[in-house]
């Protein structure tokens, strides 16, 4: 029998060898598709945790991206048991690093952890432009749009791109993250929510998806 809270534990302390042997273990018992669901909820709490490290300091950035890597290994180990993969997705996610911004790292362990936790993610790349994410959002009809930028100038790419989605109509929920956001600019621009931390970034995601 799997003791959830060890593996919330042992993701949380990025025990890689110790969550594998766990999840093979629990794989070799038969679960059911619920035991499996719950076994992947467990991994994703586990991912709270690094992110409570993160927020501390007590982590870095390659620690958040090794644990975007383990969190995804964990599930894809899960996913075959499950009958419906389709029924794991939290929702779509667009995603890119906006027009005149070159930097992606934010916005790549952004979206390992959001892939993790479910979601379908349609990375845009870097540099994107306000009516490419129009475009995309009217293609694939996402639940959020997320847009991440580190330079100061790309707030005013926000700002733009965020007034394009408005004006087509496109009605998913924003988030903006990277080094210059802050509560007082995403008010101003008309983001939904904003993040400088790709683990709290999820977890605003799951909230929204959760009603």
């Amino acid at each position: 029998m799997l003791d959830l809270r060890i593996l919330i534990q042992s993701v949380g302390d990025l025990e890689e060898e110790k969550v594998m042997d766990l999840l093979d273990d629990f794989i070799s018992e038969n679960p059911s598709e619920l035991e499996v669901r719950e076994a992947i909820a467990a991994c994703q709490s586990g991912m709270a945790l690094v992110g409570d490290h993160f927020e501390k300091g007590e982590y870095f950035v390659a620690d958040l991206i090794f644990a975007g890597e383990l969190l995804t290994d964990a599930i894809n180990r899960l996913k075959p048991i499950l009958s419906e993969h389709e029924s794991m997705t939290s929702g779509i996610i667009v995603l890119g690093t906006v027009y005149g911004d070159l930097h992606d790292i934010g916005k790549n362990i952004f979206k390992i952890m959001s892939e993790a936790a479910g979601f379908k993610v349609i990375d845009m790349g870097i540099d994107v432009d306000p009516d490419d994410f129009v475009k995309k959002a009217k293609s694939c009809m996402p639940s959020i749009i997320g847009m991440s930028g580190i330079l100061t100038m790309s707030i005013d790419s926000m700002k733009a791109t965020i007034t394009a989605l408005r004006a087509a109509d496109i009605t998913a929920r924003i988030i903006i993250g990277g080094h210059p956001v802050t509560a007082e600019i995403c008010q101003l621009i008309g983001a939904d929510g904003y993040t400088t931390n790709a683990a709290e970034g999820v977890k605003i995601c799951q909230r929204w998806m959760a009603g």
